[in-house]
């Protein structure tokens, strides 16, 4: 069965009016979720009635296969290795690698055949620009990492791509706490050395095809480092380490912090996460106005509850049901 191919922006027109300009822009469509910190409403629970930490944990581990809890590593080219925590990532409600498929990870896989698309025919730009990509909102709390960690799972699935996330979100650097692994050294402190090699910060994780590098040291001039010669050099460095690999960087909300709008310079596409019951049309125009930067500018919707076409992905597996 065929589905007609709406525009994010089309579906969002119940809730906003994004004007004729912002309709032009590419849109990328993801069905309705939420953020990892915004769980679903439930009834109160008294406190003796609570289940424990562990019994939680145990609930989310039983949900993985155990052959998924752990993988076998791949080689390590910077010397640092690190295992996810699977666990965690489906507590919070992420993709889990080696899990069994639900509708968030089928989402994923739509959006992320539209990003290689992009990639694959963007063959005039710079091989550093071209397969780097800037994930970012307007404001905070608008589920801008819960996009990119998602979005860099379910790349590491593909046998053709080396995803390296970077957590560009320099004032608040979680994305390692997020996949349960420990930070270090990072990006930060390759554009502060001009003769390090930044592929000896990367940190290869236990999942096929998915490394981290983390922001690194605090500095107060980072806006400066990102838009100097020295970004370029080390992003052409990591891109040359593998010629498999697409950067994908979670950067700060582009009207908290200017890093997004620096780095859309040095990137082939942006995706902005819009918070359907909280981004506003004005900041959603001064965002995007801000990362002009960058000529391929997406939006990604979270958190609307907007039905299309009756996707229901997850529900089918193939066996009991009628075709």
């Amino acid at each position: 069965m065929k589905h007609s191919r709406i525009s994010l922006l089309e579906r969002a027109a119940e809730v906003y009016d994004f004007g004729a300009a912002l309709r032009a822009r590419e849109a990328l469509p993801i069905e309705p979720m939420a953020a990892p910190n915004e769980a679903p409403r439930a009834d109160p629970v008294k406190p003796d009635e609570a289940p424990s930490v562990a019994a939680v944990r145990t609930a989310a581990a039983a949900r993985i296969p155990v052959e998924a809890r752990t993988a076998p590593a791949a080689p390590v080219r910077g010397g640092n290795e690190a295992t996810v925590d699977r666990v965690a990532l489906a507590e919070a409600g992420f993709v889990v690698p080696g899990a069994a498929t639900t509708g968030l990870a089928e989402e994923f896989r739509l959006i992320k055949r539209q990003l290689l698309a992009a990639i694959e025919r963007r063959v005039s730009l710079p091989e550093e620009k071209r397969r780097s990509v800037l994930i970012t909102s307007a404001q905070p709390g608008e589920g801008k990492s819960f996009c990119a960690v998602n979005m860099a799972l379910s790349l590491a699935g593909e046998r053709d791509v080396e995803v390296l996330l970077v957590d560009g979100d320099f004032p608040k650097p979680d994305m390692p706490s997020i996949l349960g692994i420990e930070g270090g050294p990072g990006l930060v402190d390759a554009l502060l050395d001009p003769g390090a090699d930044p592929e000896r910060f990367v940190i290869r994780t236990d999942v096929p095809g998915l490394s981290v590098l983390p922001a690194g040291a605090k500095s107060n001039n980072v806006p400066e480092l990102l838009a100097s010669e020295r970004t370029r050099e080390v992003l052409a460095r990591l891109v040359a380490g593998d010629r498999k690999r697409i950067i994908l960087f979670d950067s700060p909300p582009a009207l908290v912090a200017s890093p997004a709008t620096v780095l859309a310079g040095s990137v082939g596409q942006v995706l902005v996460v819009v918070r359907a019951d909280r981004t506003t049309e004005a900041d959603l125009r001064e965002t995007i106005g801000l990362l002009s930067g960058c000529d391929q500018v997406s939006l990604i919707l979270n958190g609307a509850a907007i039905a299309v076409n009756g996707r229901n992905f997850g529900s089918y597996d193939g066996y009991g049901h009628d075709d």
